[in-house]
């Protein structure tokens, strides 16, 4: 889009923008008044049932894994079990506002927004979908919203348990504390929390109005601009709503840095029992607020570093040179965007905004693993691998390890298989698209996962492993005994170095453990399960579940062909089927 050029083309460029906008957010709040009230009542009640329903059940099993466990020693087993009911008996208050504020926030602001981008240059029919978009797919959103929270109450809260009361190797330790440091540990959080949640708010509260300055100050330049977010049609009228909301943004950044000031003065107390000093956790109280400063700093190109004490709560000083270290690469980048800004001119190309618009978001990583797990999913039914045994242990038991675990697992040894030949700094999740270090989401708990990743996938560039050794590899992932001698030999693995086969194991453990993790995210088993009802429908194109998987659902599509109209009535039949499940 032209950028106006001058003082009267950007007056008229204003002057015209005002009336379109005004309608548009007259509109969209009126959708939200209207459709917000289902909403909230949608994720109250939904959700509050769930947190109401299953509490007595959370409670009890909660305690007694604790109980059970052997991953946790008998000092730190004792304060869980006697910390536990405060958590416990919280969680449903929490649960409940969270779902109320939730539902008011989603309810409202869905309609609005979705009203600014009916209006974008790829939308045909734009008065049509100002008006209709943001009603109906909200209110749906609302019941996958209730679906998906459902879902981690449940099954991920249970998975987690089972997983905590698993056995342990006879050589691994248990976690646990000593008790000579359990009295430190306690006057540190006693001290911690109130010192630390009192001083980054009030932090908090004085950044705030730069907060909102600079931000309303950005915002106008490239909305007169047209750059950054600004810069496509689209979202010209969607800049005076982001100016309107933006106090919202702020208020919920302060909102953040209180809830947060909580959890950074407990963990005062892992300070004090890793050092072994009183002195170094104080320490840590004092020095957490000069890093929360500078953080804050850094965020809204303000002064370098802080002016507050910063004082040493670490003995290992080579872990304090890497963090001196790595503070000065820091304020070295802090430097290059800062000066950036200072240099700002109003070019689409140079746009500060649009430094970011390279990084891929975690949800199209997220997108991109169902994507890749229903390619390779459709190979493996194909290829014998996923037979129909394993869709109707999914189908009928709710729970396959096969499918849920071992089939993404695969998916994702594919990735890194393919990463490592190609020589990639990073990991080769498509043909044209490479995740690096540079363009990853910046998501604390995507980097959970991805980052050891990038560890594994080293490990198999070091291995080189033959296209021989791959095939057998692959196999042994499906395979429901890996970690026998006789399974790798009954599959012929070509290699019998014992060192490079438990190598392999490992990674095949690792692998598992993280997928394992990732089963227990939200939207997960709905889009899993959206995905199992696509490799059913390749069962039934493939013909290879005429004789076993059909008698099972023989109700459902009465014994006819894999035709279009037999599969409308199977996925019918099959949704039926799993919601009784």
């Amino acid at each position: 889009m032209k950028v106006p050029l001058g003082f009267l083309a950007t007056l008229w460029s204003f002057l015209s923008f005002l009336p379109f906008f005004f309608l548009l957010l007259v509109l969209g709040l009126l959708k939200g008044v209207i459709i917000g009230p289902i909403v909230v009542g949608i994720i109250l009640i939904g959700n509050s049932s769930v947190i109401i329903g299953l509490w007595i059940a959370h409670f009890l099993w909660t305690y007694y894994c604790v109980i059970r466990t052997k991953r946790i020693g008998l000092v730190l087993k004792i304060v869980v079990l006697l910390l536990l009911p405060v958590p416990l008996i919280i969680w449903p208050v929490i649960g409940i506002v969270g779902s109320l504020l939730g539902g008011i926030g989603y309810g409202f602001f869905a309609p609005l927004l979705a009203t600014f981008e009916a209006v974008g240059e790829n939308v045909t029919d734009k008065f049509y979908h100002c008006f209709i978009d943001g009603c109906r797919d909200t209110i749906e959103s609302s019941c996958t919203v209730v679906r998906d929270f459902t879902d981690l109450c449940f099954h991920s809260y249970f998975s987690f348990m089972d997983e905590l009361c698993e056995k342990v190797a006879s050589d691994e330790k248990p976690v646990d504390i000593k008790l000579l440091k359990l009295p430190s540990c306690l006057l540190a959080i006693l001290i911690g929390v109130p010192v630390d949640v009192m001083c980054i708010t009030v932090v908090a509260v004085w950044k705030s109005p730069y907060m909102l300055l600079i931000g309303w100050k950005r915002l106008l330049e490239d909305l007169v601009g047209r750059e950054g977010p600004f810069l496509e049609t689209v979202c010209v009228p969607f800049a005076g709503l982001a100016i309107i909301l933006w106090p919202l943004a702020v208020i919920g950044a302060l909102l953040g840095a209180i809830v947060s000031s909580f959890f950074l003065g407990l963990y005062a107390a892992v300070v004090v029992h890793q050092e072994d000093s009183l002195e170094m956790g104080l320490a840590y109280i004092v020095a957490v607020v000069s890093h929360f400063d500078e953080y804050v700093n850094d965020m809204l190109y303000l002064r370098e570093g802080s002016c507050l004490p910063r004082p040493r709560y670490r003995r290992n000083m080579s872990s304090s040179a890497e963090r001196e270290s790595s503070g000065d690469n820091d304020s070295v980048n802090t430097n290059i965007r800062r000066e950036g800004s200072l240099n700002r001119k109003l070019v689409s190309e140079r746009s500060r905004t649009l430094q970011w618009i390279h990084q891929y978001k975690p949800i199209q990583i997220w997108d991109w693993l169902f994507k890749s797990i229903e390619v390779h999913g459709k190979i493996l039914v194909r290829d014998g691998l996923v037979k129909a045994a394993d869709i109707e242990e999914c189908f009928l038991k709710g729970n396959s390890k096969k499918l849920s675990i071992k089939l993404p697992t695969w998916t994702v040894l594919q990735c890194l298989l393919a990463s490592a030949k190609s020589n990639s700094t990073g990991l080769v999740i498509s043909d044209d698209v490479e995740l690096t270090k540079a363009n990853m989401p910046r998501d604390k708990v995507f980097e959970w996962f991805i980052e050891p990743l990038w560890i594994i996938k080293e490990q198999i560039k070091k291995l080189q492993l033959l296209e021989a050794e791959e095939a057998c590899l692959n196999k042994l992932v499906m395979s429901s005994k890996y970690d026998t001698p006789e399974v790798w030999d009954e599959i012929g693995f070509p290699s019998s170095d014992d060192v490079k086969r438990a190598q392999l194991q490992g990674i095949i453990r690792r692998l598992q453990g993280i997928v394992s993790s990732m089963s227990r995210m939200p939207t997960f088993r709905r889009r899993f399960r959206n995905l199992v009802k696509v490799l059913y429908l390749e069962l039934l194109q493939a013909g290879a579940s005429n004789n076993h998987i059909g008698g099972t659902f023989q109700s459902g599509y009465n014994g006819k062909g894999a035709g279009s109209g037999t599969e409308i009535e199977s996925v019918s039949a099959l949704d039926d089927k799993l919601d009784l499940v």
